[in-house]
């Protein structure tokens, strides 16, 4: 059974990149039609997904995060990573890595909090 365990900083200075990183086991980030999600919650607010990243590398980005948001990927270490430039106190949420499939069985893992605040 695939895990994914999120990780980094807990607390982002307002204008700085928040910076993320899963570790994933039981399963290769690079096998054929996988595809690796970042998604987070604000306090108070529902879901909102902000990208893929999917087992060939290639990404997709929602709209709303696209001009902010860049996920790459380790292979040697099989992690991919988040980045989200220029943050504000909006930012604030629980960060989580999932896969789509994953989401729509309902399966999530703890998440991380991360706050942006001076």
């Amino acid at each position: 059974q695939v895990q994914l365990q999120e990780s980094g900083p807990g607390l982002v200075k307002p204008s700085q990149t928040l910076s993320l990183t899963c570790t994933v086991s039981g399963g290769s980030i690079t096998t054929t039609n996988n595809a690796w999600g970042w998604i987070r919650q604000p306090p108070g607010k529902g879901l909102e997904w902000m990208g893929v990243i999917a087992y060939d590398g290639s990404k997709y980005y929602s709209p709303s995060f696209k001009s902010r948001t860049s996920i790459s990927r380790d292979t040697s270490k099989n992690q991919y990573s988040l980045q989200l430039s220029s943050v504000t106190p909006e930012d604030t949420a629980v960060y989580y890595c999932n896969t789509p499939r994953g989401a729509i069985l309902g399966s999530w893992g703890q998440g991380t909090q991360v706050t942006v605040s001076s």
